[in-house]
């Protein structure tokens, strides 16, 4: 089982259409799985009409993840996106900031780094260092 945090903390997945890998999509599909090894560009390709795209995050420390969604964002894509896997509460904010929508924890994750810990990055907008430096 997964949790997905949101800025509302802790819910159920409510995404039912299921995923597509990177390397099976055709266009059109309605969820795309990306690994964080992926090209950022041969993911823009594959997202005409991508409802919902998926980023994993093989390891906390694998930030590559967080370029992958700002480059989609950048592109121009409004869809769903949704961080899976090792994303620890302490990177809340910067998944928010590169335009994730969501992140998807085990359960396991959940236990160690409960709803309060998540709750407490939510405000990533007001908890913004540059925009506090910048005045």
């Amino acid at each position: 089982m997964t949790v997905i945090v949101t800025d509302t903390g802790f819910g159920s997945d409510d995404w039912t259409l299921g995923f597509v890998s990177l390397d099976e999509a055709a266009n059109d599909v309605a969820a795309l799985d990306v690994p964080s090894s992926a090209d950022p560009a041969d993911v823009i390709k594959q997202i005409i009409g991508a409802e919902m795209i998926r980023v994993d995050f093989p390891s906390f420390a694998d930030g590559r993840g967080f370029t992958i969604a700002r480059q989609l964002r950048l592109a121009g894509y409004k869809g769903r996106l949704r961080a899976k896997g090792h994303v620890i509460s302490d990177q809340y904010a910067m998944a928010r900031r590169c335009g994730f929508d969501e992140v998807e924890i085990s359960d396991d994750l959940a236990a160690r780094q409960p709803e309060g810990e998540w709750q407490f990055r939510a405000n990533w907008q007001a908890n913004n260092y540059q925009a506090r430096m910048r005045g």
